[in-house]
């Protein structure tokens, strides 16, 4: 019997054994966003584009919370399509944020909902004190006005991060697009940018695995961090996300060596957020995959097996 949250990789396998290999191994994205933290579809639609991009599986891995797994594995049944339920946690260290995918999680677990629920607070708060400092810089801007800019009312378990903050400013006509709400207020050395203080990765890696969980670091490339990444697989890391949408070519190889080295899963993600101003923000769904067997390897890696 194959495990459960591997079909994907099972039926894969299955066909590539009994055509002698005249079928090309399905293909995962491992990494997209909802409309439970700042992404634009709602977690049936991400699972429609998987099967519309020939996908066998998609992992939901919303910041912070995992609100938006149960109508995913719903659309799943549907559509025929795996959903890998994840999350990614955000962590600080050394002042930069660092990204950690949690893949097969308990995603019921009251424990693991506490902790999430936390950072969720911590998120508010970061919130609260960059629109803090956008009115500091005379831009009339509310939580209220973050609030009207999104398609849907939030539910208590859903993350609002700064890409809604960065929608209500191009609302206001404060700036174009996103990309100039970022570059000018809200990413890191902006204007108006923020980090307080939150977990360390390590923090969050034990509790994707106490939550039953494979650990995987997001997007490396982002961080120049590197040194930090065999202390992480120390403390439980079995994957690195080498495939991404904003590395560049020379960075995926680079992931990839470091990867091998280290003996980690080699991951790949889109990043899908949906589309804003009519730009897809990272990129569309399954435009960075990698063979399902990957989605095998994380299952048996949850909770820190070998």
């Amino acid at each position: 019997m194959h495990p459960p949250g591997c079909t994907a990789q099972a039926r894969a396998s299955d066909a590539m054994n009994d055509r002698k290999g005249d079928v090309s191994m399905p293909f995962v994205d491992l990494h997209s966003h909802t409309t439970a933290s700042d992404g634009t579809q709602p977690p049936a639609d991400n699972v429609k584009l998987a099967a519309a991009a020939g996908l066998a599986a998609v992992a939901i891995t919303d910041h912070d919370t995992v609100a938006g797994l149960a109508e995913a594995i719903e659309a799943g049944k549907e559509y025929g399509i795996e959903v890998v339920p994840g999350v990614e946690i955000s962590t600080v260290h050394a002042g930069q944020d660092i990204h950690v995918l949690g893949y097969f999680i308990d995603w019921k677990d009251e424990t693991f909902l506490s902790r999430l629920a936390e950072l969720r607070r911590v998120r508010d708060r970061r919130n609260d004190m960059i629109i803090e400092r956008l009115q500091a810089l005379g831009l009339e801007v509310t939580m209220d006005d973050v609030m009207a800019s999104l398609m849907a009312s939030k539910k208590a378990e859903e993350t609002v991060g700064r890409p809604h903050i960065a929608d209500a400013l191009v609302r206001k006509g404060y700036v174009a697009n996103m990309a100039e709400a970022f570059e000018r207020y809200l990413a890191k050395g902006a204007a108006a940018y923020i980090n307080p203080p939150r977990i360390e990765p390590i923090t969050a890696i034990q509790w994707i695995l106490e939550a039953g969980g494979a650990p995987v670091l997001a997007h490396p490339g982002l961080y120049d961090q590197d040194d930090i990444i065999p202390q992480l697989k120390e403390a439980g890391l079995v994957g690195l996300e080498a495939y991404h949408s904003d590395h560049t070519p020379e960075q995926e190889t680079h992931y990839t060596a470091l990867a091998e080295s280290l003996g980690l899963t080699i991951t790949a993600g889109s990043d899908f957020h949906g589309e804003r101003g009519g730009v897809v923000f990272h990129a569309p769904l399954g435009a960075r995959r990698i063979d399902a067997s990957v989605c095998k390897r994380l299952y048996e890696q949850r909770g820190g097996r070998p």
